[in-house]
């Protein structure tokens, strides 16, 4: 397997929206990014999603054969066998690294670090095995990201609190209405749009949230005029509009991150998952985010 290959399959450009997750998880757990344990909980979580990314290719590989015939391994630039190994080794990886988060550090949380991970891969595993034909499949990849929030809040806080809870019920929200969107990708429309309500949630929060705190604002108004921008694409409905607006709501995520991370007080670490977005971007003119 080559490195662009191993890329590919990663859709590595979206990493960014996993670090800021975590910035946005440990954060509204009341833990510090300066915590020595911060490079280990991003390394891990980080290899939870290129893991997924590769069993998600791996399991989609029959299909991908008539829809995406450009994919690596239908184009016979890998072996089925050999992303299917990869990708559950990553899993594994994952969790023994939030092993030794949990139980390697005197300020550690103990198991619930890698019970949390242990969750994660699951449903990494059950949404990748059964998301074709599965009507909740934009739940369950909700769940995913949820996960990413609570883990990272279990690593450095226990229990988990309220804001990190809260947090988390939007992000489900706004990955319900993304995926929703990217379930339709192939088809270049969407069929219905009733379930984009979703999108609204963390909108309305984040509306309550820069009521609040005036400073909140413009990162409100970044994340929502992102958002509608990425809807009008959906609703325009040109060639290419539909997988641009999955890629455009997909870096939304960190814009999201940095509204909730504003929301805590903590301006310059929301203007990093600013930049997070941004980088996202960037990448996704190299590496598709789809």
């Amino acid at each position: 397997m080559t490195p662009a290959v191993a890329l590919q399959l990663g859709r590595v450009s979206n990493l960014p929206t996993v670090w800021t997750n975590v910035l946005a998880g440990m954060i509204l757990a009341g833990a510090t990014p300066l915590d020595v344990r911060t490079p280990l909980v991003l390394i891990a979580l980080s290899a939870f999603y290129i893991g997924g990314m590769f069993l998600n290719d791996a399991f989609d590989a029959e299909t991908d054969a008539v829809e995406r015939p450009e994919r690596p391994i239908p184009a016979g630039l890998v072996s089925r066998g050999s992303v299917f190994a990869s990708g559950f080794g990553m899993l594994i990886f994952s969790v023994l690294m939030l092993v030794w988060v949990g139980i390697g550090f005197t300020a550690g949380t103990g198991w619930w670090p890698a019970i949390c991970g242990m969750g994660l891969a699951a449903a990494i595993v059950f949404y990748d095995w059964y998301h074709k034909a599965n009507p909740l499949s934009p739940l369950v990849m909700g769940v995913c990201r949820v996960l990413v929030y609570i883990t990272a809040g279990v690593c450095f806080s226990l229990p988990v609190g309220g804001a990190v809870l809260i947090g988390a019920g939007l992000l489900l929200c706004y990955l319900i209405g993304l995926t929703y969107i990217a379930k339709q990708e192939n088809l270049g429309r969407v069929e219905t749009l009733w379930p984009l309500i979703f999108l609204a949630a963390p909108v309305i929060y984040g509306l309550v949230l820069a009521i609040q705190q005036p400073l909140v604002s413009m990162f409100w108004l970044a994340f929502s005029g992102w958002m509608l921008f990425a809807l009008w694409l959906v609703k325009r409905r040109g060639p290419g509009d539909v997988p641009r607006a999955v890629v455009s709501l997909i870096a939304g995520i960190s814009l999201f991150d940095a509204l909730l991370i504003a929301g805590a007080g903590l301006f310059g670490f929301a203007g990093l998952a600013v930049l997070g977005f941004f980088l996202t971007l960037v990448l996704q003119r190299y590496v598709s985010g789809t």
